[in-house]
């Protein structure tokens, strides 16, 4: 098994495209007014909107975008004007995280975890 795409909730299709291009990601669907799709600058993983009437009461989706450079990207898309409302910084899951806020509220979380990803120390091994 695969994992193909991750599809999100927003409220404007249109002004979310704005969003995350800005952020860094490549459009390669656009259905207006009701779904966009892009790529990630690396991997095979697919990032898509799909529009609602309203946004949602919980907290929303959480979505990680995983960075090499985290603190340059993060200085550089402050510099564009985008809020953070966690500047980076160490976990104690071993990944080091920087966090901010879509249009529509949902969380976003720039991190760079290198073998920590899918290898942390408390790992399952065996099976």
């Amino acid at each position: 098994m695969n994992l193909n795409q991750l599809t999100i909730p927003v409220t404007s299709v249109e002004r979310s495209i704005q969003f995350y291009e800005d952020l860094g990601l490549k459009l390669i669907v656009k259905a207006l007014p009701r779904y966009a799709r892009f790529e990630c600058p690396q991997g095979d993983v697919t990032f898509s909107l799909h529009q609602v009437e309203k946004k949602q009461e919980s907290e929303g989706a959480w979505v990680y975008f995983e960075v090499e450079r985290l603190d340059e990207r993060v200085k550089h898309l402050t510099e564009k004007g985008f809020v953070f409302e966690e500047l980076p910084a160490e976990k104690p899951w071993f990944w080091r995280e920087a966090r901010l806020k879509d249009p529509d509220n949902n969380q976003l979380i720039l991190y760079f975890a290198g073998d920590n990803r899918k290898n942390p120390p408390w790992r399952i091994t065996g099976s």
